[in-house]
């Protein structure tokens, strides 16, 4: 099977700087953070920016929302985290995690990810642990767990399950973990990588963890574990054919397609049933981030998702249907 993605439409208003992510969210809008210190909320069907905020001085490097598309989590280079209500406009909450506070030892964070049950947000960062953090806005960035990888290889990239129940982080050196939140345990580690992984992309039913590395290749694992707590069957599949290193990925909501930016300065699509690529998209530059629309695509077609990247714009794509 093959299938063809096409250029929709590019955003009206460029990031003037690289951008660090991209997100579709539940609300059907599209949010951009950059090295430009901006982010950025876009009507998906005409490309213009519905509501921004003013630029940081310093860059934003992670992003997350939650499901209903209503609050938006982002991180400053410097590791200053805020929580935007896409509702009103409003930030409900910042948190400086580089400042020392009593005697706790500090670690700026570098990602963060939003609970999607809502009410914490987890952060890893150079000590190679997941920081659990109150989201509430009385409280937001007090420490509630931390979770101890016994690697002290900085995480790269955290992300919540999409049911709530687990965090998983990937580290510079390759590592993969995923914690239990109900405990506050580590439940396992793949160490599937040889070189840092820079993404990872839960399907929907939490069964599923996608991880891109800089080893140009995607993993796919199974990370389901039995009633008696044994480990799922790890790595199931390795998806090869970047030519460079793979920046983002992520697993469409009917959890049949994924895609994936690399270095290479295109975009893959895979079938995740098939274990193979099923589209190559070709972009003007690195792709640093991409991101599906999370609702079932039109009968026919497999869907659309968004990109974004050194060159500071927002892309979208649409499936042509199946060739």
């Amino acid at each position: 099977m093959s299938l063809a993605f096409l250029h929709a439409h590019d955003g009206a208003e460029p990031h003037s700087d690289a951008i660090w992510a991209v997100a579709w969210t539940g609300a059907d809008a599209v949010l951009s953070i950059s090295a430009d210190g901006a982010i950025k909320q876009w009507d998906p069907v005409s490309g213009q920016v519905s509501r921004a905020r003013a630029p940081h001085t310093l860059g934003l490097v992670s992003l997350s929302v939650n499901p209903a598309g209503t609050q938006a989590l982002y991180n400053t280079l410097e590791g200053l985290t805020c929580l935007w209500d896409l509702e009103d406009g409003e930030i409900k909450g910042t948190f400086e995690s580089y400042a020392r506070t009593g005697g706790e030892a500090t670690e700026p964070s570098w990602s963060v990810s939003l609970n999607p049950k809502g009410g914490t947000y987890a952060s890893t960062g150079g000590s190679g642990n997941v920081t659990i953090h109150s989201a509430e806005a009385g409280s937001f960035g007090e420490r509630r767990a931390t979770l101890t990888s016994g690697r002290n290889k900085f995480g790269m990239y955290c992300k919540h399950s999409p049911d709530g129940t687990r965090v998983a982080m990937s580290s510079e050196a390759g590592q993969i973990y995923v914690f239990d939140l109900a405990s506050s345990s580590l439940q396992t580690t793949y160490s599937s990588h040889a070189m840092a992984v820079r993404s990872l992309a839960w399907s929907e039913d939490s069964n599923l963890l996608l991880s891109a590395s800089e080893d140009k290749r995607l993993i796919l694992h199974d990370v389901r574990v039995s009633a008696s707590g044994k480990p799922g069957s790890g790595a199931v599949a390795t998806l090869s054919g970047h030519s460079s290193w793979v920046l983002s990925t992520d697993i469409s909501l009917d959890g049949r397609l994924a895609v994936s930016g690399s270095a290479d300065k295109t975009m893959k699509v895979w079938d995740i049933g098939a274990r193979a690529a099923v589209s190559t998209v070709q972009d003007s530059g690195e792709v640093w981030s991409v991101s599906w629309q999370p609702k079932p695509p039109a009968h026919g077609t497999a869907g659309k998702f968004v990109s974004g990247g050194e060159d500071g714009i927002v892309r979208w794509w649409r499936s042509a249907g199946a060739g």
